[in-house]
């Protein structure tokens, strides 16, 4: 179980209240800072940024997996975020985003970073998660489907 460990239930946000994509940048960063205060915010939201730059993040229909490396963590964390009204993400099919994984990882975790984005990928392919995850409303709904969806991958 990959993903449970990283994307934990205090790192859930069941009503992103952001709009666009800076702001969903912001808020997500407060809310894994408010968890694990002990990185420099200014610097991750630069390195999603940077990421961002070079091609968007919006992968797959209402789904963003913003992701990046980030000298000032020490290990590996995600952030799950659910926007009930979509988020204006500039992603590839520019349709808007209701459902975004932010992983940030530390210099030396490209293993663990590699190993979550797979397991992110596979989850994201079974019929049904994405207007699933979207219908939870609250920390628990959304972390005990995914525990449950990963434990049958």
């Amino acid at each position: 179980m990959v993903l449970e460990d990283i994307f934990t239930k205090d790192c859930i946000i069941v009503d992103l209240q952001s709009t666009e994509k800076d702001e969903l940048f912001e808020e997500m960063v407060e809310k894994l800072y408010s968890i694990v205060p002990d990185f420099n915010r200014e610097e991750v939201l630069f390195a999603l940024n940077e990421r961002e730059a070079k091609m968007s993040t919006g992968i797959m229909h209402s789904v963003a997996i913003p992701h990046a490396f980030v000298s000032s963590i020490n290990g590996t964390f995600g952030v799950i975020g659910i926007s009930r009204d979509g988020i204006d993400y500039d992603s590839l099919d520019r349709a808007p985003v209701h459902v975004v994984f932010m992983l940030l990882a530390g210099e030396g975790q490209t293993e663990k970073h590699v190993q979550v984005l797979k397991s992110l990928a596979i989850l994201l392919q079974k019929k049904d998660f994405v207007k699933n995850i979207i219908s939870c409303k609250t920390q628990s709904e959304v972390y005990n489907l995914i525990v449950q969806s990963e434990d049958v991958v």
